[in-house]
């Protein structure tokens, strides 16, 4: 089930990280009064009324950004096609846009530059659909602000919302209206068996060259200019009789390294992209080792509960004696220590070399990832690891486990009933885990564990 995704548009300075705050009720994105500052978060989950949605925080379009060294040439024409890129993409993949101004500017030439191009973007509503864009006017602390929100009708869009941000003014009208102009949840395809399997990872790590390999043939651009793949391509192929979608992404750069505009609205894509996959492929740049972004973006994946597989690449530019891949795989292993259920593969997309076992271990994954297992042995395998260790006790109380069963796959989810969820403590459900995978081990796949209260 696909959530609805709101974004963010305007230029620099009009509170758009404040507000995006405000809308997800936690202080995530970094706010400060320079323009510009916004390199820090890009989405996060809001709710209202029981409504959940993703909020989109871009980062402002800043003229002065493309005319300070960059490698775009002098001039207001670039400023416009990158307002123009931005507006189209947020148009394109967002499903409700938010455009703010700044009731204490009033209306500018760039507020206007804005507002026409996201009309001209939006859809002409015949055979198309329209992507609702609600105007909302920020900083309007006081009435005297709240009644001169009325001048940016002249931007033609729709009823200005007058907010503050900061104070949470006007906050719950705008909510309102948000949930109302959201379509409704969208269901996962049914009647698709095709198996879907995202390449993920940084930029440049080798991820299309990987994609042609698994395909035999060269069926995307291959570059080694970061950053060339933008928008994640679904391939269809066939694997042993077993159709499947191979769905490459533009690269994840770590938080502050991504540019605002486009390339905010790959990284989007890619977020997207491992959350309708059922396989993702993490592919690491042995010739790098394994960076914090790495971790970050396993960080998406196990958040978005999607079953993994960590591909190694470049593993013919290493240096390496006997003991080189042990060694690599054992600081995978402490880097990404929350996910050690995960197989490891040491490939090289130039070569070839062992990329024929991918294909084979993501189906072995999916298989896995649909296990069941039975109530009558799941509740075995539990009194087993409760009998070797007893659950430990918390201010005089002690965990009872009464019931066990596993309720869905994919991914493998388990209920059970206890006399207080609040005493199961975070390292007892790690130790129920690896006794669970001593016996199914769920290769590459995240285990959801759920503690209710027996009546």
């Amino acid at each position: 089930m696909r959530k609805p995704i709101v974004a963010l548009v305007g230029r620099p300075n009009v509170g758009k990280s404040t507000l995006f705050n405000r809308l997800v009720g936690e202080r995530l994105a970094v706010v400060d009064d320079t323009p510009g500052t916004t390199r820090d978060r890009l989405m996060a989950e809001g709710e209202w009324q029981g409504r959940t949605f993703d909020v989109v925080d871009t980062g402002g379009i800043d003229p002065d950004f493309f005319r300070r060294g960059q490698p775009l040439s002098t001039g207001s024409a670039d400023y416009i096609q990158q307002i123009r890129l931005q507006a189209e993409m947020a148009i394109r993949h967002a499903d409700l846009v938010l455009f703010l101004v700044e009731g204490e500017t009033g209306v500018t030439p760039a507020d206007a530059e804005v507002a026409d191009i996201l009309r001209k973007q939006r859809g002409t509503g015949k055979g198309e659909a329209r992507t609702p864009i609600l105007l909302v006017v920020n900083k309007c602390e006081n009435r005297a602000r709240r009644e001169q929100a009325a001048e940016f009708y002249e931007l033609g869009m729709s009823d200005p919302y007058p907010v503050s941000a900061l104070h949470g003014i006007g906050v719950g009208d705008l909510l309102d209206a948000m949930t109302a102009a959201l379509p409704p949840m969208q269901e996962a395809e049914e009647g698709d068996e095709r198996i879907r399997i995202a390449i993920v990872g940084k930029p440049n790590v080798g991820k299309s060259s990987l994609l042609n390999r698994l395909l035999g043939e060269e069926r995307v651009i291959v570059s080694p200019i970061p950053g060339t793949t933008r928008d994640a391509v679904d391939t269809e192929a066939v694997y042993r009789e077993t159709p499947i979608t191979l769905i490459d992404t533009a690269g994840i750069r770590r938080r502050g390294k991504i540019e605002p505009g486009v390339e905010q609205y790959s990284v989007l894509r890619s977020l997207r992209a491992i959350e309708r996959a059922d396989i993702v492929l993490l592919v690491l740049d042995a010739t790098e080792g394994i960076a914090m972004q790495d971790a970050h973006i396993a960080g998406f994946i196990l958040e978005a509960r999607r079953s993994t597989v960590v591909i190694v690449n470049k593993w013919d530019a290493v240096e390496k004696d006997t003991y080189s891949m042990d060694s690599f795989q054992q600081v995978i292993r402490k880097e990404l220590d929350f996910m050690d259920y995960v197989p490891v593969l040491f490939v090289s997309a130039r070569t070839g070399q062992r990329t024929g076992e991918i294909l084979p271990m993501a189906l072995r994954v999916q298989e896995e990832r649909l296990v069941r297992i039975p109530t009558s042995e799941f509740n075995r395998i539990i009194r087993e690891a409760v009998e070797k260790h007893a659950p430990p006790s918390h201010s005089g109380r002690k965990l009872k486990l009464n019931y066990a069963s596993q309720v869905k796959a994919d991914p493998p989810t388990f209920l059970f009933h206890v006399n207080d969820p609040t005493l199961v403590h975070f390292s007892y459900r790690r130790y129920l885990e690896n006794q669970i995978r001593k016996h199914y081990p769920f290769l590459g796949t995240p285990l959801v564990f759920s503690f209710r209260k027996k009546t």
